[in-house]
């Protein structure tokens, strides 16, 4: 019978290609590193202002909008307009004081 050798023979160790694989390995981690963020609190800080922005216009339109619905039903305009403005002005400015005093408190409380 024919005894025939495989198509293909394992190839033995390269040095090309270690040295290709920790060039690899060198460059993964140098592109990990360039793509994580600098700063640890960025996300966080991002994350606060937007809150407060949605808190501010959430305020300023739901209280006009309120004020406005309940002067078009008892026909009093403009003072539910403005009562109702200013209120979701005051309620926007709560909620920003409220989520800033317990950002704070977290940050005091965590040592890192």
């Amino acid at each position: 019978m024919n005894e025939e050798k495989p198509a293909q023979e394992p190839i033995g160790e390269d040095a090309r290609i270690d040295a290709l694989e920790a060039r690899l390995k060198a460059a993964t981690e140098r592109e990990k590193e360039r793509t994580q963020p600098k700063v640890k609190g960025v996300d966080a800080n991002y994350r606060s202002g937007n809150r407060a922005l949605a808190d501010l216009l959430g305020g300023v339109f739901g209280g006009s909008v309120m004020g406005w619905l309940f002067d078009w039903v008892f026909d009093t305009l403009p003072w539910g307009l403005l009562v109702g403005l200013f209120l979701g002005i005051g309620v926007a400015f709560r909620n920003i004081i409220r989520a800033s005093n317990t950002q704070s408190d977290q940050s005091n409380s965590d040592p890192s």
